[in-house]
């Protein structure tokens, strides 16, 4: 029976991005991970785990000194001078192995307040393996891409799995990941949601089977896939669409958004997605902001904190317009990126219509960068 048990679950779809899931929110929680199975990587992150878990993994591993992972715009920000793409590993001396400066190394907040002690090394060539896996993983996790890693031999690391409970995953379910979420996304709810401006309105919510965040699908009116409907792809933006914020322009794209797909004939497709502050999460736009009070633009705040300037992915975006069966749309964006990608996922874009507002004072230098530095017809 239980064998039965085991074959089943590991026959259920969203077994593996489960895996996943639990990872990341072990990193999330402060707590290591093991990633791979032939001298598996040990991965803590650094944003949030303690100094007392740093120096128990350190007198765990004895004659292994750890490593550090930044992205390449961590690295740049730090003036580390790079050798490998992708990911960049730092060699750690002793001198270099005090809990707070290795925080420091990660979270821009401390760039001010907590003197970094250089010159850093990077490694010329031999990262460890998985070690790209370890930054995505701690990305998926929401939190800053940086993390230390110990190459640890595979009898030593079941050790630590059986003593510690130490999740370990394939570094292929992480590699997988974003194409797994797609792949098994279904709709699991549905409703009428009269909105101000638009009271014909059904909503649908969409999720993976790993119960991770759900994505909206606002039909706004009576879209037909006979007529290319006007579609909006909106990132979630806590504080611009539920807050009222000044510092960007959010909570006017989707209200306009809205109203305008309530005026229109054929009405039309709002895709609400779970993909706060450009993907990298609500706290780490909170950085980003604070970074920018600090006379940094809204690029280089983000590559400050180690992340890209767009971390979004219009794939599941993609996947809901076709299960919906409108696979040509008439795409209400500013943004150049939207165009091409979804064109890259199959769906034709008939017409970019405009979706522009006034600025404000707080969002005026916002605007012209993403002009000016990502291209948005502004």
């Amino acid at each position: 029976m239980a064998q039965n048990k085991r074959t089943i679950l590991k026959a259920l779809p969203g077994t593996q991005l489960i895996r996943v899931e639990r990872a990341a929110g072990e990193l999330r929680a402060g707590y290591p991970v093991l990633i791979g199975s032939h001298d598996p990587l040990l991965v803590l992150p650094l944003e949030t785990a303690t100094d007392e878990l740093f120096e128990t993994i350190k007198d765990a591993l004895p004659d292994l000194r750890p490593l550090l992972l930044l992205t390449p715009k961590r690295a740049a920000a730090l003036k580390i001078r790079q050798y490998t793409k992708n990911v960049i590993g730092v060699v750690l001396h002793n001198d270099h192995l005090n809990w707070g400066d290795l925080q420091a190394l990660a979270d821009p907040a401390h760039d001010f307040e907590h003197p970094l002690r250089g010159p850093f090394e990077a490694l010329r060539e031999g990262l460890p393996e998985n070690s790209a896996a370890a930054v995505k993983l701690l990305k998926l996790a929401i939190l800053l891409p940086a993390g230390l890693v110990w190459s640890v031999p595979q009898t030593k690391a079941r050790q630590l799995a059986r003593k510690w409970d130490v999740v370990q995953i394939a570094p292929d379910l992480i590699e997988t990941y974003d194409h797994r979420q797609v792949q098994h996304l279904e709709m699991f709810a549905q409703a009428n949601l009269p909105l101000s401006g638009a009271p014909a309105t059904r909503v649908l919510a969409f999720r993976p089977p790993s119960g991770a965040r759900e994505h909206l699908a606002l039909l706004i009116g009576n879209p037909s896939p006979v007529t290319p409907p006007l579609v909006r792809l909106h990132s979630e933006c806590l504080t611009g669409d539920l807050l009222g914020s000044l510092k960007c322009d959010c909570g006017d794209q989707l209200r306009g958004a809205i109203a305008r797909m309530g005026a229109e004939a054929t009405g039309g497709i709002l895709l609400y997605l779970a993909q706060e502050g450009r993907g990298i999460g609500l706290a780490n736009k909170l950085r980003a902001y604070n970074l920018q009070d600090q006379g940094f633009d809204t690029v280089d705040a983000n590559q400050r904190l180690g992340f890209d300037t767009d971390e979004r992915n219009y794939a599941m975006a993609a996947a809901i317009l076709d299960k919906l069966g409108f696979t040509q749309i008439r795409l209400l964006t500013n943004n150049p990126d939207k165009v091409e990608t979804l064109r890259a996922l199959g769906i034709t874009i008939i017409e970019r219509v405009p979706h522009t507002f006034e600025p404000n004072p707080h969002n005026a230098v916002y605007l012209k960068t993403k002009a000016a530095r990502t291209g948005h017809f502004i």
